[in-house]
């Protein structure tokens, strides 16, 4: 699957942050901002080999996501990298080569930041800027929404807000300002359908990988995400099962009885709907009870933390693989 972005300006806002948990002010001063041994801006020198912020997005746009894009090394990344070689008859190093950012178009590609205009809509909330831990907690909030419009803007172009920051280093977020940002399809969290991209897919969830694969019916890599699996006190159970239907925007039912480090004063809520929700913005059913296959309010951990069970991606690869998928569609669980 391809998300790439037409090139041409993106139109948004952003407003200054004050006192929101995951909110700081920005920068985007006309500044080269350097990563690695490649300095990224506007207007490009000619890129050799690129660096791990380049290769993320590159990557992202070509349907095998590094997850949370934030210019770092890390194994969702390298694992993201070497799904790619495998899948252009590359050795499957998980390292950033030359040859792989040949395969990857990178020394033709446009430019791989943009520019992105804050509106008013990115700055008006509701935001909540205290979201506790505590699942009961969470339970008496009015919605689960995100705490902050860097946070907003952060998971709208699959970045870090510390990306975000470093990228727009000193600026006030406010309504009209430009920002720069990865070149890649936004993510709306207030989007409830997509376009259909396959109708005959399967997906393999692998625990041994912790990634999500989407391969069409003549067996092509369509998709390709890191995603929690499950831990040891709830391993994925292997086998076949089927989609038997999405949610946008679920709420969260939270059951003590199905969690073995639940409280012992703990007693059944229901979680309102919101990117910070548990599951996220998407839910997608099994024919497994009480597994299914989800978004988090923690997108840097995915790959990095266990879940109850079920499989956690980022909100944004969830809503892509939610576009893939339908009632019947089959899930190999190994």
């Amino acid at each position: 699957m391809q998300a790439r972005s037409s090139g041409a300006r993106i139109v948004v806002s952003i407003a200054v942050v004050v006192g929101a948990s995951k909110g700081m002010a920005l920068d985007t001063a006309a500044q080269p901002v350097s990563h690695g041994s490649q300095v990224i801006q506007g207007s490009q020198p000619p890129r050799r080999c690129g660096d791990w912020l380049s290769f993320q997005i590159l990557l992202d746009q070509q349907g095998f996501s590094p997850g949370e894009i934030d210019g770092r090394a890390g194994n969702n990344t390298k694992h993201a990298l070497s799904a790619l070689q495998r899948s252009r008859d590359l050795r499957p190093t998980g390292e950033p080569d030359c040859e792989t950012w040949r395969a990857l178009g990178g020394e033709s590609s446009p430019p791989l930041l943009t520019t992105y205009t804050i509106t008013p809509e990115d700055l008006k909330g509701p935001f909540e800027p205290q979201i506790p831990r505590d699942l009961l907690a969470q339970a008496k909030l009015p919605t689960l929404d995100y705490q902050s419009p860097l946070e907003r803007l952060a998971e709208r172009f699959h970045a870090s807000p510390a990306l975000l920051q470093q990228l727009n280093r000193g600026t006030a977020t406010v309504a009209g300002q430009s920002i720069r940002v990865p070149s890649i399809s936004p993510f709306d969290a207030d989007m409830k359908a997509f376009n259909r991209m396959a109708d005959d897919v399967t997906l393999f969830v692998s625990r041994e990988e912790s990634a999500v694969r989407v391969t069409s019916a003549d067996g092509k890599l369509i998709l390709f995400a890191p995603a929690t699996t499950g831990s040891d006190h709830d391993p994925l159970p292997s086998g076949k099962w089927e989609v038997t239907g999405i949610e946008w925007h679920p709420a969260f039912h939270y059951n003590p009885d199905l969690f073995w480090d639940a409280k012992p004063t703990d007693t059944k809520a229901t979680i309102k709907p919101g990117p910070n929700n548990p599951v996220g913005v998407v839910w997608i059913g099994l024919n497994l009870e009480h597994y299914g296959i989800h978004g988090t309010p923690e997108p840097s951990r995915i790959g990095r933390m266990e879940s109850h069970g079920c499989v956690r991606l980022t909100n944004w690869d969830a809503a892509r693989l939610a576009s893939m998928v339908r009632a019947g569609t089959l899930v190999v669980f190994r």
